[in-house]
């Protein structure tokens, strides 16, 4: 029996690599696999297992990314924040770079704080992740036959000004409340809508998932009561190397796939995968 919790915890974690980065829903895809693989644990620890395994994932970002995210620069450094002392050790450009993500997990952090658990009570569930499925993948086909041949305005995160991360901050906003938007989704769709370029869209949306996925993390667990069993943690050990470890794949490989790609194909496969969610919820196979 142990051994069938890790194997959920192994598959868990795959979902969770796969999903995270895709602009599918991670959180929508853990809730609708959780109908058919149910962890033999309590709802608490499942409900902070669904959170706290994207630990993994943002270490997947940290350490693909760990030269445009670590601001101190001992050696040659090509842009320090003053000619001398402490300063000539930072990175200018990675300190402002973190100001803006900050600016923009402003909204999504306020709002969690304060109603997470009124919206896990009203939208955790498989009928609210596949209206979101199909509402934001319309979106992303309409938008991306909106965006064909425009020019970006926008080519990297340096170019952003803060109402520009503000506003992407308020998409992200969206998926906070509504499982199945995806985080990843909602934030890319309002970076295109204003004018930035997908590679820029995509790593904005990896950086801005370190502080808003730890902070969730930390969240849960307190919540939680930081107390677990050795089995517990074993499950919970598990999902998050997983996850770390399938994260480093898909990372690269959408970096790779949107440089000739656009989002249209995701926005396809949400609808499909929102219908057919729809259609079981209909037959009474989920609920």
């Amino acid at each position: 029996m142990e051994f069938l919790e890790i194997i959920k915890a192994l598959i868990l974690g795959i979902v969770e690599g796969i999903t995270e980065w895709l602009p599918v829903s991670s959180t929508g895809h853990l809730i609708l696999v959780d109908e058919f693989i149910h962890l033999d644990m309590s709802d608490d620890f499942k409900e902070m297992f669904d959170v706290v395994i994207q630990l993994g994932a943002i270490l997947a970002v940290v350490v693909i990314y760990w030269k445009q995210l670590f601001p101190i620069n001992i050696k040659n450094n090509p842009n320090p924040l003053s000619s001398h002392g402490a300063g000539a050790y930072l990175r200018r450009d990675i300190l402002s770079m973190w100001g803006k993500i900050i600016v923009a997990c402003i909204p999504a952090a306020v709002i969690g704080i304060l109603f997470d658990d009124v919206f896990n009570a009203l939208f955790y569930n498989a009928t609210s992740v596949a209206i979101a499925l199909i509402v934001v993948g319309i979106a992303f086909i309409f938008i991306e036959k909106w965006n064909k041949g425009r020019i970006s305005k926008i080519n990297s995160i340096d170019n952003m000004n803060y109402k520009i991360v503000l506003i992407i901050g308020l998409f992200q906003l969206i998926a906070a409340i509504f499982p199945g938007t995806s985080r990843s989704g909602a934030t890319i769709i309002g970076a295109l809508l204003l004018g930035v370029s997908r590679k820029s869209a995509a790593e904005f949306t990896f950086f801005l998932a370190v502080p808003v996925m730890a902070g969730a993390s930390l969240l849960k667990l307190v919540k939680y009561g930081l107390s677990f069993t050795g089995m517990e943690l074993a499950v919970l050990a598990v999902g998050m190397l997983t996850a770390f470890i399938v994260s480093m794949l898909i990372i690269r490989f959408l970096m790779q796939y949107i440089r000739k790609h656009d989002f249209t194909v995701f926005g396809w496969y949400r609808i499909i995968l929102g219908a057919i969610v729809l259609t079981l919820g209909f037959t009474g196979i989920i609920g």
